[in-house]
């Protein structure tokens, strides 16, 4: 047992390089803090891997890295965001997902404090979409040399025989739906980054969209393909579909939701909303006779309550994606080129 006289101090402590050194100090960071927080029975074993056994079907993994800044946001932090993104990146396959690990880069110096708020965020989210975290690591480096906290989870979930959604069965024909408005999340971020003021509290979309994909599939298993686009946004998430799928992509300016604060910070900023990146929304692609159920289911549900039929895939060598403006016009949306908002997942 740890001695109950050296706990830490969840108040006032910070990060040590002995937290990470594998010896009582970094023993008592797992178990007060990390066990603490995620508890359940596959964690208890606190073994250096999980064993879990998994249902039919095929297995689907997605890790991702977060470096996001600042570490908390309006809508979330770096804790509930690393267990929504990691969610949607295997639930766009059409899988249910079971498990989750999570890794933790610490700088020597962080609060235990802000550690404590990440990971109870990270703990309520993970018990709200019912995937447990049930295996993790921890490495402290030294002050200087990190940025606070970096956070890697990985996700595995199972997708029946039934489900194969992939880009590269889009079609000519195909309609385009997104889930709901774009930009919340880069906007929101960027405007905290730098104490921007708006009337209007921007708030970040983070959510986990497992219980909308799951309405999705079940009732128009058509779905040919799903994408959440996050880094380089709606713009860059349809020029890798449409390159994927040998196809062009045609999408009307007027069809896709922007929130009115979102748009007017986006014209403040000089950013284009198409760019921005979003952390609880998806594009899916469908049989144009299927989209106008799927997007009555999509608006069923809480997460896609803003879904819109915004454009569709046509023939196209070139591979383009195009927008229809509100002046009747057409213009290119191109591939993101450099790095429009860094550090925003």
């Amino acid at each position: 047992m740890i001695n109950t006289m050296n706990k830490l101090n969840l108040a006032n402590g910070c990060i040590e390089m002995v937290h990470g050194s594998g010896g009582r100090a970094m023993q008592r960071l797992i178990e007060e803090l990390f066990l603490a927080a995620f508890d359940n029975p596959i964690l208890r074993e606190l073994s250096d891997q999980a064993s879990f056994d998994l249902p039919a079907g095929r297995v689907v993994m997605a890790t991702d890295s977060h470096v996001i800044s600042p570490l908390f946001f309006n809508g979330g932090d770096i804790g509930s965001l690393s267990i929504h993104g990691t969610i949607n990146d295997v639930v766009m396959s059409g899988a249910q997902p079971y498990y989750l690990s999570a890794g933790f880069i610490l700088e020597e110096g962080f609060a235990l404090s802000k550690l404590k708020k990440i990971v109870d965020s990270m703990a309520a989210a993970a018990r709200d979409a019912g995937v447990p975290i049930v295996t993790g690591d921890t490495k402290v480096v030294e002050k200087g040399k990190g940025d606070g906290v970096f956070i890697n989870t990985t996700g595995v979930g199972v997708v029946t025989s039934d489900i194969e959604l992939s880009a590269k069965k889009i079609r000519p024909g195909c309609s385009v739906l997104l889930s709901g408005s774009i930009g919340d999340h880069g906007v929101a971020i960027l405007s905290q980054r730098e104490n921007l003021s708006f009337e209007t509290t921007l708030c970040s979309d983070s959510q986990p969209l497992h219980r909308l994909v799951r309405a999705m599939i079940e009732q128009v298993p058509d779905i040919v393909a799903m994408r959440d686009p996050t880094r380089g946004g709606l713009a860059t998430t349809l020029n890798e579909m449409a390159a994927q799928s040998g196809t062009g992509i045609i999408i009307d300016e007027k069809a896709i939701p922007i929130k009115a604060p979102v748009k007017a910070a986006c014209e403040f900023l000089g950013l284009d909303p198409l760019y921005v990146a979003n952390e609880g929304k998806l594009v899916a692609f469908c049989p144009p006779e299927k989209a106008e159920r799927l997007l009555e289911v999509m608006q069923s549900q809480p997460e896609g309550k803003e879904a819109a039929i915004i454009g569709e895939v046509g023939e196209d060598r070139n591979h383009f994606v195009q927008m229809k403006t509100l002046f009747g016009g057409h213009r290119m949306v191109d591939w993101l080129t450099g790095e429009q908002l860094p550090r925003i997942c």
